[in-house]
């Protein structure tokens, strides 16, 4: 039995579907535009991890390859030698600098969530200003507070101690910032059916607000804790013994004592032992902050 042949029916484009063409070539140019800029900046980064994998020979090569054609792991071996001659072992430093990243981080969010609250929810009379008076510390650099910051640590007597690295680093008017923005879009009937049932301001704060606003503070922990990490400036003016210092200014100790080749390849283990946490934590919640910019960035 003979099929009838179907008719093939042409369908119109839609007005919406050329506009759609012209916004995805537009894309993809801004793609083809941008990518020789992430080029150049991810560059640095692989020339790090391919140095601490190269053998001693491939160090000194020129042009220098980008990836190690002989993969070892010999420049980690050469740091642990190069740390056991120091005066405090580098597990310390390691630890100095773990637990003053997480307590800066955690300090941050609190601080700035605590702070951000009743700026966004309360009818607080000049809030605003308030506001105004604390978002403008971004406009000064941190060197021009390194004075009065050391005086008044100087003072206190934190001179050498977890305090000085910690304390004056808490405050932080991004974090001020970031949490207001993001605690404005949360409905303040939420917060009024809360205090209808008798829930506290406290409880409020922790079970309500606090998890509505995960990505604005997951992207404050991440701003707060890779600046403490890489920080150099701060330990080296505030720390006075050998126990208190951190990977930064421990791996000036080992890049000072490299006075053989073997202990270039020892210094480039070490920048990637200090360079893996921030990259592998910024990689991980990446989308997190690119939510909470955009966020943050329509309110006013």
């Amino acid at each position: 039995m003979a099929t009838q042949p179907t008719e093939e029916r042409e369908y119109p484009l839609t007005s919406s579907q050329p506009a759609l063409a012209i916004r995805r070539l537009r894309l993809n140019w801004t793609y083809i535009w941008i990518l020789p800029f992430a080029m150049a900046m991810i560059i640095p980064l692989v020339y790090t991890v391919s140095f601490a994998f190269k053998p001693l020979e491939e160090l000194f090569l020129f042009p220098p390859p980008l990836f190690p054609r002989r993969p070892t792991t010999d420049n980690f071996q050469q740091l642990v030698l190069a740390t056991s001659s120091m005066t405090v072992p580098f597990s310390r430093n390691i630890f100095n600098t773990v637990v003053t990243s997480l307590s800066v981080m955690v300090g941050t969010v609190l601080l700035g969530s605590l702070a951000a609250y009743p700026l966004a929810k309360y009818p607080l009379w000049g809030k605003n200003f308030i506001f105004s008076v604390v978002i403008s510390a971004l406009m000064f650099s941190p060197e021009v507070t390194q004075i009065p910051r050391y005086l008044i640590v100087n003072k206190l007597g934190m001179i050498d101690t977890f305090g000085a690295l910690i304390i004056p680093n808490l405050a932080l008017p991004l974090g001020l910032f970031l949490m207001k923005q993001f605690m404005e879009g949360v409905p303040t009937e939420l917060l009024e059916a809360a205090r209808i049932d008798g829930a506290g301001e406290l409880r409020i704060f922790w079970r309500i607000m606090m998890p509505l606003t995960r990505p604005a503070w997951a992207t404050l922990a991440i701003f707060s804790f890779i600046p403490t990490w890489n920080d150099y400036f701060t330990p080296l003016i505030f720390t006075r013994s050998e126990s208190m210092k951190t990977l930064t200014l421990a791996m000036q100790t080992i890049g000072s004592g490299a006075t053989s080749v073997a202990r270039y390849g020892a210094v480039f283990a070490a920048a990637f032992l200090v360079l893996l946490p921030p990259v592998l934590l910024f990689i991980f919640m990446q989308r997190r902050v690119l939510d909470t910019m955009a966020y943050s960035g329509i309110k006013s």
